[in-house]
């Protein structure tokens, strides 16, 4: 199509694409540092290292050579757009990583009934929204997304997706008055994914507004990204109009739903109602309410079960399903059971649902989260199909827990009273949603966990620090990537999920197929690696990297000080910039140009080696286009390792080769370049030295 084909030229120049998804830097103007940056720069590097712990360094002479053959580029400073100089200005964004003091954000109440028909498929849903006006600014529209025109015959995306009818529009009222279909003033207009309200009347700041929308839509098939159904398994999940953030930064953020690039949602309380066939088991977002009444007296009991004694519990087995799992209520239905579910101050609302479930309970132990100086527990689910046992999904609580009670002590305590994972269509292959994750396809123990860590993660990145996914999907998937990896780590003691993430950059870095992080989602090639191996990989590397620049607890510091500052709120790619260069105390703009804007790689190398008495004279060359302190490690004949550090400074200051001297030539067995490989040098053939005897 020539709009994936104008992209990827877009992405072989360099240039950003359509321009409806603006770019995040305005200057161009690239300058050498300063001899005094780069001494500074120098200093910081040194002192970095000093707080690794590492044994005490080797007494040694750092000198630059002249740069010989090609120059080097020097990254130059990230520069803010316009749209958050004026948030600063205005006091909602601070230049240290701190929420402004006049910060604000729109929230909303949801009113939501529903009913499943299995048989076709079809969701008919009502709802009423009271939207909340928190910005200084009056709205004469709002934007409402419709995601589920995906679907639609003609909607634009750009993924491979089954074609339904997409969300029919039964019902539009606003502020009390029923609308009509029109482009222009008051009444409403679809364009694919996104509706257009005008309002009778203007949303004056601080007041409130209530829609009434009633709409319908055919579940797609296994084979819809992120949902669908198989026929006995409905995961449903971007199903309602949900209104569009409006934020201090850019207002209107009304980026269509292509099928690649995930979600920005406003936080709201839902209160929802949910019709299905009496029989049925439902996991959803949020807490069920009504549990007495949809719920035999025997799943009530084991769940009481599971919390008392801490174990997993098999709350509904092959045998209950059905009637021995549920109960039918007097909803005036024959045959229906209305579940009913409340959250609050979440982003979304989703759920799945099925006769044939399994139901596996247990709790996590997540730690204080409410600051009243005890202990507090999560109730875990997990539901699952029989045949899901060959996939591992019979352990599924003891990981399901697990993994809550790791991030619970490694970030901060999980903050909600349920978590729940479900087993699914194919197409969810993992996905988050608040509370839930739905994971489908055929998975042995490793991978089981392993994904069920990577989408139980995104309960802290993107719903409790709700960034921008489709714009920069490195801010919640990187992250998760990285903590996912810590898990792993934990739990399989000794695997290195941190050294797959590396491998698969590298070896995506040393083809021409790269593209850089700060790209919206939905304008990287998909017929590549690039935006998995760029949201993901690399940015899970470049935290590994960054936790060597800072030193581990520096390090783990910052990065929880930067959720827990925004929690529950929307930070931008500068307010994470910001929070690290603030809290570290230091100027980390050439390492954010480095790896969030550019493609660069690392390749750093031990060139001649030279003895001068009983001294070795190193010479250390930076032959790629990234720059890094340099790492080294020194083993002597006795087993001692000693560390060197060539600050960064030496390479932001444009040479491509330095020397480094060593005392002790004759007492030297080894001398290699980051050993331990946190930074991700793509060629480690250059990076060993051993002197011949």
């Amino acid at each position: 199509m020539q709009l994936l084909s104008e992209r990827n030229r877009r992405v072989a120049d360099g240039a950003l694409g359509p321009l409806r998804l603006p770019y995040h830097v305005v200057g161009m103007r690239i300058y050498a540092i300063a001899a005094a940056t780069a001494a500074a720069l120098g200093l910081v590097g040194c002192s970095t290292i000093a707080r690794l712990r590492q044994p005490e360094p080797v007494a040694a002479v750092v000198s630059p050579v002249a740069a010989a053959g090609r120059s080097r580029p020097l990254p130059y400073p990230v520069f803010e757009t316009k749209a958050f100089a004026r948030a600063v200005e205005r006091g909602t964004r601070t230049r240290t990583g701190v929420p402004g003091p006049n910060y604000w954000q729109q929230f909303a109440r949801y009113r939501i009934t529903a009913e499943l028909v299995p048989a076709t498929s079809q969701i008919n849903g009502r709802e009423t929204v009271r939207y909340f006006n928190r910005s200084p600014d009056t709205l004469k529209t709002v934007w409402v997304y419709l995601n589920q025109n995906l679907f639609a015959p003609q909607s634009p995306r750009v993924v491979e997706t089954p074609v339904t009818g997409g969300t029919e529009i039964l019902r539009v009222a606003a502020a009390g008055q029923a609308l009509a279909k029109r482009d222009t003033g008051a009444g409403y207009s679809v364009d694919a994914t996104l509706m257009r309200i005008g309002l009778p009347r203007a949303l004056a700041p601080h007041d409130s507004l209530d829609l009434d929308i009633a709409w319908a839509f055919q579940l797609p098939p296994d084979g819809a990204p992120r949902e669908g159904t198989t026929g006995d398994v409905f995961m449903v999940a971007y199903w309602y109009p949900q209104l569009a953030v409006y934020d201090d930064v850019n207002g209107w953020q009304t980026d269509p739903y292509l099928g690649g690039a995930e979600f920005y949602m406003n936080y709201a309380d839902y209160d929802v109602t949910l019709s299905v066939p009496q029989g049925w088991l439902v996991a959803a977002t949020g807490e069920l309410t009504n549990a007495d009444q949809v719920l035999s007296k025997q799943t009530r009991d084991r769940l009481a079960e599971s919390k008392r004694s801490g174990t997993v519990v098999h709350v509904v087995r092959d045998q209950d399903r059905g009637a021995g799992a549920t109960k039918a209520t007097n909803t005036g239905f024959d045959g229906i059971v209305q579940w009913k579910f409340r959250a609050n101050n979440v982003r979304d609302f989703d759920w799945g649902a099925s006769a044939k479930f399994l139901w596996d309970a247990t709790i996590a132990v997540v730690g204080d989260r409410d600051g009243d100086g005890r202990t507090d527990t999560t109730a875990i689910n997990t539901f699952y199909r029989p045949e899901a046992r060959a996939w591992s999904w019979g352990r599924s609580g003891e990981y399901e827990r697990s993994v809550v009670e790791f991030l619970s002590k490694y970030l901060w305590p999980y903050p909600w009273a349920q978590m729940t994972a479900l087993e699914g269509p194919v197409s969810c292959t993992g996905m988050e949603y608040p509370m839930l994750t739905c994971i489908g396809g055929p998975r042995d123990t490793l991978s089981l966990y392993s994904v069920q860590v990577h989408e139980t993660g995104h309960m802290w990145f993107p719903m409790q620090v709700g960034s921008d996914e489709r714009r920069f999907a490195w801010q919640d998937e990187g992250l998760t990537r990285f903590n996912q990896a810590q898990g792993m780590q934990a739990y399989f003691k000794g695997y290195d999920r941190e050294r797959v993430s590396r491998e698969a950059y590298l070896d995506f870095a040393r083809t021409d197929g790269e593209v850089p992080l700060m790209r919206p989602g939905d304008q990287y090639p998909y017929d590549t690696p690039a935006y998995g191996i760029a949201s993901y990989d690399k940015m899970a590397t470049n935290m590994v990297a960054l936790r060597a620049l800072l030193g581990n607890e520096p390090f783990l510091s910052s990065y929880r000080t930067y959720g827990l500052r925004w929690l529950g709120k929307h930070p931008t790619q500068y307010d994470f910039f910001n929070n690290f260069d603030s809290l570290s105390g230091q100027d980390l703009s050439w390492f954010w140009r480095t790896w969030w804007y550019e493609t660069w790689t690392l390749d750093q190398a031990i060139g001649e080696v030279t003895t001068q008495g009983d001294k070795l004279v190193v010479t250390i060359e930076d032959k790629g286009l990234a720059p890094m302190p340099v790492r080294l490690a020194i083993t002597r004949t006795d087993g001692r390792v000693e560390r060197q550090i060539v600050p960064v400074s030496v390479w932001l200051a444009g040479v491509r080769r330095t020397t480094v001297t060593i005392d002790g030539a004759s007492t030297v067995s080894v001398i290699e370049i980051d050993p331990e490989q946190v930074f991700p040098d793509v060629d480690r053939s250059n990076n060993r030295w051993v002197p011949r005897h």
